[in-house]
C-alpha cells in the first residue's frame, strides 16, 4: 500500500513538471520532486556500472560476534574487538562522510577495520580492498582519512615520559645497571618498491634493497617514547639522529630534565639514552666499548648494555611483527609512508597499555623454499664500532663511571 502510494505522489511531481504553465511553476515542481527522493520518499537510483557493488569477505566475517570468531577477530585486526570499538568511537568524528544520492557512505567501523586489515596483512591495495568489498581509490584515500584521525587524536600516545610514567622508566633500567637512562634508541629501515619520483640511488640502501628509515627511542616496556622517519636508506644511523629533534633536544638540554645522578668517581650525568656500536660515544648516548680482547669489565659492560639495549630490537619485533606492511617491500608514496608508521607506533602504544599479548610465531616466516626462518626486521648492524673525533672525555668517563658501577651488581 505504502510503495502505490509513494509511487503515486512520483506520478504527480512529473505531470507538475510537465504541466506547469511558467518558469516559477517548474521550478517549485523541481524542488518538490528533488526534496522527495532526497528523503527517501523515491527509491534511489541503481546504481552505475562503474560504481563498485561492495561484497562480504572478511569485512563481514570480522563483524560476526560471537566466541568463536574472536581469535579470528584478533588475528585480521590485531586486537580485541573491545579495544577495536573504542579506537573507532574515538576517531569516528573525524571519519563521518556525507550521504550521497548514489550510495551510502562507508561506515567508520569498516574504515578503521580496512585500515588495521591493510597494515597487519601487508595485502596490497588491489587484494585487500576486495576483501572489505570497497574500491581501490576508496582503500587508498580510507588508509589517509584514519592515519589522520589517529595522529590527531591519539598523538599523545608517542611521549616523552614525565612525572610518574618517568619514574616508572627510570626505576626500570636502574634495575638494569644504568641510573638516570631514559630508553634506547636504534633504526629501522621500512623496505620499499623503488620510488618513482625520487633518486633512487638515495634510497638504495647498503643491504642492497630501497627502504626509509625510522629512528625510534623506546623504555625497557617497549614503549615508544620517540619516532623520527622519513630520510632515505642510504642516510648513516649517525646521520639520521643529527637530523632529528632528539639531537636538538639533547643539545639545547631541554630532553633530559629532572636532578642530575652522581656515579662513581664523581660523573655527573643528566641523563641518556644507550645505542649500538652505529653511534658515536657522547655524554648523551651510552654505546658499547666494542673491540675485541676485551677487559673483562668492558665486555660485563658490553654485556649488560646490549641487555637492555635489547629493548628496542624486540621493540621492533613486536611492531613489525603485527603490523606485516612494514616487514615486507610494499609500494608506496613517500610523502605519506612517515604519517602512516607514526600511527602504527601509536598503535603500538595503545596495544602495550591494553595489554593485548604478542604470538611470537609471527616473528617467523617460511621462504619460498620452506624453510622456517626468522623475518628481517631491517635492523642495519654496522660493520665495525663508530670512532669519531667528537667523542668527548666526558662520554668516556660516563662510560667508564658505568662499567665501574656495574662490576658491584
Amino acid at each position: 500500500m505504502k510503495a502505490a502510494l509513494s509511487w503515486r505522489r512520483h506520478r504527480l511531481l512529473l505531470q507538475r513538471v510537465l504541466d506547469a504553465p511558467d518558469c516559477i511553476t517548474t521550478s517549485e515542481a523541481v524542488v518538490q520532486l528533488c526534496t522527495a527522493i532526497g528523503s527517501g520518499v523515491l527509491p534511489r537510483a541503481t546504481p552505475r556500472w562503474w560504481m563498485r557493488r561492495r561484497t562480504g569477505g572478511t569485512w563481514e566475517d570480522v563483524r560476526v560476534c560471537d566466541d568463536a570468531t574472536d581469535d579470528y577477530f584478533r588475528e585480521k585486526l590485531r586486537m580485541s574487538r573491545r579495544v577495536f570499538m573504542e579506537i573507532t568511537e574515538a576517531c569516528a568524528p573525524h571519519l563521518q562522510r556525507q550521504v550521497t544520492f548514489y550510495r551510502e557512505p562507508l561506515q567508520p567501523d569498516q574504515i578503521v577495520a580496512y585500515t588495521l586489515y591493510r597494515w597487519a596483512t601487508g595485502e596490497s591495495y588491489d587484494n585487500s580492498t576486495s576483501s572489505f568489498g570497497i574500491g581501490r581509490a576508496s582503500g587508498v584515500r580510507v588508509v589517509r582519512d584514519v592515519t589522520a584521525a589517529l595522529l590527531r587524536v591519539y598523538g599523545d600516545k608517542i611521549s616523552w615520559p614525565t612525572g610518574v610514567r618517568k619514574h616508572v622508566v627510570l626505576r626500570a633500567f636502574q634495575d638494569k645497571g644504568f641510573p638516570n637512562c631514559h630508553g634506547a634508541v636504534d633504526c629501522t629501515h621500512i623496505y620499499v618498491d623503488k620510488p618513482a619520483n625520487a633518486l633512487n640511488e638515495n634510497y638504495f640502501d647498503r643491504k642492497h634493497c630501497f627502504s626509509v628509515v625510522a629512528q625510534v627511542v623506546v623504555d625497557l616496556n617497549l614503549r615508544v617514547l620517540d619516532v623520527f622517519v622519513g630520510y632515505p636508506g642510504s642516510c648513516h644511523d649517525i646521520r639520521v639522529i643529527q637530523l632529528s629533534s632528539l639531537s636538538r633536544r639533547a643539545e639545547e638540554g631541554t630532553l633530559f630534565r629532572g636532578p642530575p645522578v652522581t656515579l662513581l668517581g664523581g660523573v655527573r650525568t643528566n641523563g641518556y639514552i644507550l645505542g649500538d656500536n652505529g653511534y658515536p660515544p657522547s655524554e648523551w648516548i651510552v654505546v658499547p666499548y666494542g673491540g675485541i680482547n676485551q677487559h673483562p669489565d668492558q665486555e660485563r659492560f658490553d654485556n649488560k648494555q646490549k641487555v637492555a639495549r635489547g629493548a628496542v630490537e624486540r621493540a621492533f619485533g613486536r611492531l613489525k611483527g603485527m603490523w606485516r606492511l612494514l616487514l615486507r617491500s610494499h609500494k608506496t608514496n613517500l610523502d605519506t609512508l612517515p604519517q602512516q608508521f607514526t600511527a602504527v607506533c601509536i598503535l603500538h602504544n595503545i596495544l602495550l597499555d591494553a595489554g593485548i599479548e604478542f604470538d611470537e610465531n609471527l616473528l617467523w616466516e617460511v621462504d619460498e623454499n620452506g624453510v622456517r626462518r626468522r623475518v628481517d626486521l631491517g635492523i642495519h648492524r654496522p660493520p665495525q664500532p663508530v670512532t669519531m673525533l667528537t667523542s668527548t672525555d666526558a662520554a668516556h668517563a660516563l662510560r667508564n663511571a658505568l662499567a665501574e658501577r656495574l662490576k658491584h651488581i
